[in-house]
């Protein structure tokens, strides 16, 4: 078995999630048995709701807290009929304003709150209870009952001091005991004393072998506890992000990044290490051998993968001039300076337009942006989409990330034929974007002003669509994304389980 663990996951998923559900279609494709399993609370979603949604099998799933308890992964399927089956009292009027509803009772300040899965639904995730004013308690339910918060009032709020997690036919499992930051949990027989005691009594009870896997996506507050427990299990330590710091890094030290410094630390014991691109395995190799004197194994295996190339429609080719670019709208992805960028680029393409695929935060900024400068007639923001057959319609991929470890999207845009422009900054531009060939890498470092880097990504765009041969830079793409392909990853990972296994 191969064990995955991670601490969470949500409705818009990290890098990190979407990583394993890769990772979880490669292990299928190869037949090997693999587990997934968050260590985090989810107290105001089903877990199953959020990893069935980004394509993760219930039966892959294991959480944390119903570990000890005879529940398994499911959807939610108690209903409201189920829970007003249990109230003792039926002297209550219900009434429901979408998503939640509520029976109110006889005094003051007497009612349940009942959250349903969506405002069209029935079904009932949790019901929250308030007597005399004073939230008392929580109910969380699958099929059944999960588990019961209690509260009790505290500094004019309500304190949590107590979870108690049940089996199907509602005999108590264990219970876990809240103070403020301090938590401990109470079984039968035992006392575990903090949550990393508990995740490691977790790991100690799955009696893992030789023949098992253990890769840990995220360690922060959960690696010792695992990799003090998992008995002769190999160990691998997946790296998501750039694992150091340069400016705290000189010729005697280097700082790790602290997602990374324990195993890092405890690399002797670690059997792999995973990065997602040849770049940062050369690197890391390099530093363990400067600042620690050994060089662990460390396997390059992407974080995703394409399945198959996928070429525009021969009657309609690429849209002429067409700009795409497609991420998270955060920060942290610059969309501002590409929509800059573009409008300056403009004056020189006239026929240049682009599209903003993605969701986030920095949404009505862009839109600002774009209003700014009276761009609205040529750039578009696109929300989110399936992008599957988009990327083979344009003639450009833009990025204006200064911190990309891999990039799915770099990927499927090359897998698409794409030319690229970005930062020639680690990890994942550097990968997809061979400069000169099918794009340009644009030279940056942390004292290039902004306005530098949107002039630099102007003149890009315009050298692109003025200079460049476009149908060799689409070519080179292809022959880029071509080792990406799903058949090839998974000859990839197949190869690693038998090196490790050995």
């Amino acid at each position: 078995m191969i064990y995955n663990f991670n601490l969470g996951i949500g409705w818009a998923s990290s890098g990190v999630e979407y990583a394993q559900l890769y990772r979880a279609r490669m292990f299928r494709g190869i037949h090997e048995p693999a587990k997934f399993i968050f260590t985090d609370m989810f107290p105001t979603e089903n877990l199953e709701h959020f990893t069935r949604n980004i394509g993760f099998r219930d039966d892959e799933v294991i959480w944390l807290y119903t570990y000890f308890t005879d529940y398994e992964t499911a959807p939610v399927s108690y209903t409201l009929k189920d829970f007003e089956a249990t109230v003792a009292d039926d002297t209550y009027s219900f009434s429901r304003n979408g998503a939640t509803g509520r029976l109110i009772f006889p005094g003051e300040g007497n009612f349940y709150t009942v959250y349903f899965v969506n405002d069209k639904s029935d079904l009932v995730h949790r019901v929250e209870y308030v007597s005399n004013g004073y939230l008392i308690r929580k109910d969380y339910f699958t099929y059944g009952k999960v588990y019961t918060e209690y509260y009790a009032p505290l500094d004019n709020r309500a304190h949590l001091y107590q979870r108690r997690f049940f089996n199907t036919d509602g005999s108590v499992a264990y219970e876990e005991i809240i103070d403020g930051d301090e938590v401990m949990y109470r079984f039968p027989d035992q006392i575990i004393c903090s949550k990393e005691e508990f995740i490691g009594y977790m790991v100690r009870c799955m009696n893992m072998t030789e023949d098992d896997i253990v890769m840990i996506d995220r360690t922060t507050g959960v690696g010792q506890g695992i990799m003090q427990n998992c008995g002769k299990a190999r160990i691998g330590i997946v790296v998501h992000a750039d694992h150091y710091s340069v400016s705290g890094t000189n010729d005697d030290y280097i700082l790790w990044n602290n997602y990374y410094e324990y195993s890092f630390a405890m690399q002797r014991h670690i059997s792999f290490f995973v990065t997602a691109t040849d770049a940062q395995k050369q690197v890391m190799r390099k530093q363990f051998r400067k600042y620690v004197g050994e060089v662990p194994d460390i396997y390059t295996i992407p974080v995703g993968s394409l399945e198959k190339l996928r070429y525009p429609d021969p009657k309609k080719g690429r849209k002429p001039f067409s700009i795409l670019t497609a991420s998270r709208l955060a920060s942290e992805k610059h969309v501002d300076w590409i929509v800059t960028a573009c409008a300056g680029a403009k004056k020189l393409v006239p026929e240049l337009t682009l599209d903003i695929y993605g969701v986030g935060v920095e949404a009505e900024h862009i839109e600002k942006v774009i209003e700014e400068n009276h761009a609205e007639s040529y750039i578009r923001l696109m929300g989110q989409h399936d992008m599957t057959d988009v990327y083979q319609n344009y003639e450009l991929y833009l990025s204006g990330s200064t911190s990309e470890g891999f990039g799915l999207s770099l990927l499927e845009a090359v897998g698409g034929g794409l030319p690229m422009i970005g930062f020639d900054v680690p990890y994942g531009n550097p990968t997809f974007i061979d400069d000169e060939k099918n794009g340009y890498l644009i030279p940056v470092n942390e004292h290039t002003s902004i306005p530098d880097r949107i002039d630099a990504l102007q003149d890009a765009v315009v050298r692109l669509f003025t200079e460049a041969d476009r149908e060799a830079f689409q070519q080179r793409s292809y022959e880029i994304a071509s080792p990406y392909l799903t058949e090839k990853v998974m000859k990839r990972w197949k190869k690693i389980v038998r090196n490790v296994k050995k």
